[in-house]
């Protein structure tokens, strides 16, 4: 487990590229061991589900960014299923509204933050910010920054500053007792191919897709270079990201659900111990308890 964690774990920047991050990437793992490893993974996370909130000092943050059709919906699916829904809550970001338009580019996904003790899911996040804002700079405009009028002024001083804030941000975060986890779901541009397709010959999953995916593909190369950098410039020790390879949805699933359990693991988390006096007065409503008639 450890040494899978340690292979798709980014958590310094500067020198990462997506080139060295195999899209089919599935080690020793099978798929005929896929199920069952899945639900050993989620039997065990679940146990741990239950400490974190009992505990209730931290809270653990679980972010999916991904090209579309990489599999967030499922994996999220797939590897969340298990957990008990009144510790957790999951957020799917679309367009921001025009309240979420009055405030910094933050504000929303600060609303969405887990309580202490819960886990939360963010299915998409505040890294659009510096992906798709930076591949489509004319959605900033919207923002109404001031100073910012024209999309010529989207320099690379500019972004690096929204960078900064990002990671601010997230050290905030952790600091004051979040656990982030950061997962790329890496998805190659002919296994997306193949998943739109099959969107399109399915009648069930026309629903997914639109006519804009096809635009958006058009901007592979502008898209895997916003991630390099928003990588290479937010990861961190505190905040690390996974690069998790997609094309093959049962390795992905699992991929996610061992570094799930490590984090958790590496929480060492335990129940609350009641002090001398909570112990008698629980032996003492014990007792009237029994004495009832």
């Amino acid at each position: 487990m450890e040494s899978l964690v340690k292979k798709l774990k980014i958590s310094t920047g500067g020198k990462f590229d997506l080139k060295d991050h195999p899209t089919d990437y599935t080690g020793d793992y099978k798929k005929e061991d896929a199920d069952v490893l899945l639900n050993e993974l989620k039997t065990k996370i679940e146990v741990l589900q239950n400490e974190l909130y009992a505990e209730n000092k931290h809270s653990l943050l679980i972010i999916f960014q991904a090209m579309d059709a990489a599999g967030k919906d499922s994996a999220i699916d797939h590897t969340m299923s298990g957990l008990n829904p009144q510790g957790c809550q999951v957020y799917s970001f679309k367009q921001p509204s025009t309240e979420e338009l009055d405030h910094d580019f933050l504000w929303r996904h600060y609303l969405a933050l887990p309580e202490r003790g819960r886990i939360g899911i963010h299915n998409r996040s505040h890294y659009e910010n510096v992906l798709v804002c930076k591949v489509h700079p004319e959605i900033v405009l919207q923002q109404r920054i001031p100073g910012i009028d024209h999309i010529k002024q989207l320099d690379d001083a500019f972004w690096e500053q929204r960078y900064e804030s990002i990671r601010n941000f997230e050290k905030h975060l952790a600091y004051n007792g979040t656990i982030i986890i950061k997962f790329f779901l890496h998805v190659s541009k002919e296994e997306q191919k193949k998943r739109f397709l099959k969107r399109i010959d399915d009648p069930e999953k026309n629903w997914k897709f639109s006519a804009a995916d096809i635009a958006e593909r058009r901007y592979w190369d502008e898209y895997m270079d916003a991630y390099k950098k928003a990588i290479n410039a937010t990861a961190d020790d505190k905040a690390p990201w996974y690069i998790i390879p997609a094309d093959k949805k049962w390795f992905t699933r699992i991929a996610i659900s061992t570094i799930m359990l490590k984090t958790l693991e590496d929480l060492k988390l335990n129940y609350p111990v009641l002090s001398k006096d909570e112990k008698a007065k629980l032996l003492d409503a014990a007792e009237k308890l029994k004495g009832e008639k």
